[in-house]
């Protein structure tokens, strides 16, 4: 056979299984419907540049400066609870429990269930188990360790986020998977069985498990191997049961709209909020800890209600900030606006309606600013 086709399969034979594969027939059809969808690409809520102009080469030179280096990662032990069975065996009293699980990984016990965000168990976020940023801690436990989930939700398909050996072994247990259009395709070549994933655009919502899941947006992107363009969806997440409200930020800007998810679906008892990774060389698509604060703030209509957990920091050396650069500023931020905020260590269980987990314990495996640590306190 040749042609076209034929040329297709050689190449899908060739690709590393890690980069995912392409969505087609009614997957592919049903992303071209979608009002995110114009010009064979998907757009982001308001216009987004993924790095500025001339940044690269400065880039470049940070990434590869032995001191900034040095600041990027911890100059000594992270600290890593270990969960235990006895952590799992008692439904939280509240009726939702969180778990950090480090980067964007977050286990929530919410309403009976459990739903587990980004989770992302490898040593490297990377196509590759030889190049790419190395986990800067342990995993708090084996996923053979983890107790039975009722559903995966995935933000997105960047490799920190969308992690191939973990949804294998995930797979294998059985659970749903909740992802954004197109992301499917990923997930069904890795094994997973098309009848437990659900795939929704921005603004729908399907139930897994007795929860309601909506996709509402986020201001990224997507990319995954070498695929050219914006050929999956990015999402935020809002997790509803009958007692309770989450929200999962993804990976995103800041935006306007997240008053409007605040208004359509909050108020929310906890936020998790991307605050790290930032950098004035991609302003547009992460948001800094301020940022952070202040989508928090929106999605709550301008008050400091629910619990704030920042993720998507301290796992991986992603960007050019010091390591604990992020929680830092995020906290004093919280702290100026009145804003409850949970900062456990990877792998603490915690409830928001109950005690917060509030003591600096990254300041120990910091290497310290200039002038020493600033003084605020998270205490009312």
């Amino acid at each position: 056979m040749t042609g076209p086709d034929s040329r297709r399969k050689r190449l899908a034979a060739l690709r590393p299984a890690a980069f995912g594969t392409e969505p087609q027939g009614e997957r592919l059809a049903r992303m071209r419907r979608s009002p995110q969808f114009a010009a064979g690409q998907f757009r982001n809520p308001e216009p987004t540049g993924t790095l500025r102009p001339g940044s690269a080469g400065r880039l470049l030179l940070t990434q590869l400066s032995k001191a900034d280096r040095t600041r990027r990662a911890p100059r000594g032990h992270v600290p890593v609870r270990h969960p235990i069975a006895a952590d799992w065996d008692q439904a939280p009293a509240s009726g939702l429990r969180l778990t950090w699980m480090g980067h964007s990984s977050v286990l929530a016990e919410i309403d009976g269930r459990r739903v587990l965000f980004d989770p992302v168990w490898g040593q490297r976020c990377s196509p590759f188990t030889f190049a790419g940023p190395r986990r800067l801690h342990p995993v708090p436990l084996p996923l053979t360790e983890l107790p039975p989930v009722d559903a995966v939700v995935i933000s997105h398909d960047h490799y920190d986020h969308l992690d191939m050996p973990t949804v294998r072994a995930l797979a294998r247990t059985g659970t749903a998977f909740v992802v954004p259009l197109g992301v499917g395709a990923d997930l069904e070549h890795w094994g997973v069985s098309a009848s437990r994933i659900t795939e929704l655009d921005w603004h729908e919502s399907g139930k897994v498990a007795g929860l309601a899941f909506t996709a509402t947006p986020a201001r990224h992107f997507c990319g995954r191997g070498l695929r050219g363009g914006q050929h999956t969806l990015w999402a935020s997440w809002v997790v509803a049961g009958p007692g309770h409200r989450i929200f999962h930020s993804g990976d995103t800007g800041y935006f306007a709209e997240f008053a409007d998810i605040g208004r359509q679906h909050g108020p929310f008892d906890a936020t998790m909020i991307q605050i790290g990774a930032y950098s004035d060389f991609w302003p547009d698509i992460h948001m800094t800890p301020e940022d952070g604060v202040r989508a928090h703030l929106d999605l709550g209509g301008g008050d400091p209600t629910g619990v704030l957990l920042p993720i998507h920091w301290g796992t991986f050396n992603l960007a050019p900030h010091p390591w604990a650069e992020p929680v830092e500023r995020t906290v004093a931020a919280a702290h100026r606006a009145g804003v409850a905020t949970a900062v456990p260590c990877p792998g603490e269980p915690f409830e928001p309606a109950g005690k917060l987990p509030q003591e600096p314990w990254w300041r120990a495996a910091a290497v310290p600013p200039a002038g020493g640590w600033p003084a605020w306190s998270l205490r009312k």
